[in-house]
């Protein structure tokens, strides 16, 4: 037995009882007659002390020897401790040891396993099975756990069945680019990773299996960046007999109880809002809702003024930033230069001091009088002490770069409170989207999904008009989920697939065994996915998914600790009827 108790369980009710533990060698404090050993697990830490008057001299001798992540196993006596430390649940106790065995020793670590750990990123992420040693990593990932079991166990009991799908399928030219798997037995052919198992689970659908989930690895070969990773976590989920208001109900209340249960926060019903007016609203599908400055068009009490620079905009458009007044000069030149960084590209910013006398002062005063200042503040619903941060310019480039100076200025103003959790529901996206480089349309989510019945006409006259029946969970300016009801018969599959460029036979090709299983008496059917690691993080209080996953890539797609990916041997490549330049 390696041991009778973990280190984060013995208290003074265990006073004088034989116990049995085992670990890593967390701290050594040696006095020359004394020795104190912090020994480490998952469950916490319990001192241990050796005595030169009380503990054998052959197991005081090999104390002496122990260093920093030793892993050891020691038998001894609970006994209460004279200097007793609050901050840990085993504080009251320590264990006086009789018996030490050294299990195996360790060399010395490249950072220090502690919650305040000398390591950056890299050397942590080289060496992560030292880092999930440290709380912080550990917590993270038996946080990640606890979520999980509670989505298993709520869809579980609300009928859902977890059915595993394949993960060597067939590449698809729609979304993003596919990892691809050669075949040895098959030459010349190759299979895919899934992006994410959909037409899997449609396929369930016309199977019978009514209510579907999975978690679920997905693979897309993509640019990274912090909240991105090549392979990532989903939960998978469809139903079939529903509508749009079954899906959103059923999930709704999936992230309701997670709030409750994980983090216990109450919140009722989800706001549900149109693509357009939150693309209109916040300048993004994905707004976060914790805080306001919400965009106030000002195009009609701006233009056909003397100002050149607005009389010529597609779009003029505000925010109120609270208490914003109290900003200098500075920290206002400050943010232009901010909005003018190539990644935002704003040529610049006009702003409006709401002072607390209730006049006005701009930095285009020489344009615009009080009462065209009063109107600028009503749209923006600007009051006493705000500042007022208006953009102008092409409409689309212009709520982009206005939602990033949102997002930055309640970052910086502590808007953003992680322990606040505002979901929405962005409802009525377009179906179909116009890419200029292919000339052509793109599905906006999937080519599987059903339009709205009611735009069903539109597709033959203005098919950039027909709205999608999807829809997105957004959490803290995250989407976390997004979904759709399916197209569930193999006429309208086959529209789709022609507006979306598709020649019948390349349809046939890629996606035949589906618009034939529709053949065979389809049910209507829909679904959502939600990022796992995304939603974790967020309920966790942060946002890089990183922190959240055991053995995570880099920036660049690469596993720094096992030096993957890496390049093959020649007899493999043969095996596979690869020919590389190596």
């Amino acid at each position: 037995m390696y041991r009778s108790h973990n280190n984060g369980e013995l208290r003074l009710t265990n006073k004088n009882q034989e116990v049995t533990l085992s670990g890593w060698v967390q701290k050594t404090r040696d006095k020359g007659f004394l020795i104190w050993i912090d020994l480490r697990d998952r469950y916490g830490i319990t001192q241990l002390i050796f005595d030169e008057e009380r503990t054998d001299k052959f197991v005081f001798k090999n104390a002496k020897t122990l260093g920093r992540e030793f892993v050891i196993q020691i038998t001894g006596t609970v006994i209460e401790r004279e200097a007793k430390n609050k901050n840990i649940p085993t504080g009251e106790i320590e264990i006086l040891v009789t018996k030490l065995t050294i299990l195996n020793k360790s060399e010395i670590p490249p950072f220090t396993i502690e919650d305040d750990t000398d390591g950056g990123e890299d050397i942590r992420m080289k060496y992560r099975y030292l880092d999930i040693r440290r709380n912080a990593v550990r917590e993270n990932l038996i946080f990640r756990h606890r979520v999980s079991m509670e989505v298993r166990n709520y869809l579980s009991k609300e009928g859902f069945i977890d059915v595993e799908t394949p993960y060597l399928i067939k590449s698809t030219p729609e979304g993003a680019r596919d990892f691809v798997v050669p075949s040895r037995m098959n030459e010349g052919q190759f299979y895919a990773l899934p992006q994410s198992p959909q037409t899997f689970k449609q396929l369930l659908m016309v199977g019978g299996i009514d209510k579907y989930f999975q978690i679920v690895k997905c693979f897309r070969d993509e640019d990274l960046r912090a909240d991105r990773q090549p392979e990532f976590t989903q939960i998978d989920c469809e139903m079939a007999f529903v509508e749009q208001e079954d899906i959103l109900n059923t999930f709704e209340n999936l992230i309701i109880h997670l709030l409750k249960k994980i983090k216990g926060v109450k919140v009722e019903k989800f706001p549900r809002m149109t693509y357009d007016y939150v693309m209109k609203t916040y300048g993004n599908d994905k707004p976060d809702i914790r805080f306001d400055m919400k965009f106030g068009k000002l195009n009609e009490v701006v233009q056909h003024k003397d100002f050149g620079v607005f009389n010529v905009a597609e779009l003029v458009v505000g925010i109120a930033v609270p208490s914003g007044n109290k900003f200098s000069r500075k920290e206002i030149d400050r943010l232009i230069k901010w909005l003018k960084r190539p990644q935002i590209g704003a040529l610049g910013m006009i702003y409006v001091r709401c002072n607390d006398d209730g006049t006005y002062k701009s930095s285009v005063d020489k344009f615009y009088n009080q009462e065209d200042l009063a109107k600028w503040a009503e749209i923006t619903n600007a009051k006493k002490g705000d500042l007022i941060c208006v953009l102008s310019g092409d409409a689309n480039k212009v709520r982009t770069q206005l939602s990033a100076l949102r997002m930055e200025l309640a970052t910086q103003l502590g808007l953003r409170d992680p322990k606040v959790f505002a979901p929405l529901w962005v409802v009525d996206f377009p179906l179909l989207e116009w890419n200029e480089e292919t000339n052509r349309f793109h599905a906006m989510h999937h080519p599987f999904t059903s339009p709205k019945l009611e735009d069903m006409e539109l597709l033959k006259t203005e098919p950039a008009k027909v709205r999608a029946n999807a829809y997105d969970m957004v959490l803290n300016g995250n989407e976390i989920g997004g979904g759709s009801i399916r197209i569930h018969d193999k006429k309208t599959q086959e529209m789709m697939f022609d507006y979306l460029g598709f020649t019948k036979a390349e349809a046939e090709v890629q996606f035949g065994f589906l618009m034939n299983a529709f053949t065979y008496g389809a049910p209507p059917h829909g679904g959502i996915a939600f990022g796992l690691d995304r939603l974790v993080a967020i309920l966790g209080g942060q946002e890089t998914i990183r922190d959240f996953i055991a053995f995570p890539k880099n920036n660049s797609g690469r596993d720094v600790m096992i030096d993957a990916p890496a390049k093959i041997d020649t007899k493999q490549l043969k095996e596979l009827h690869l020919k590389l330049d190596l």
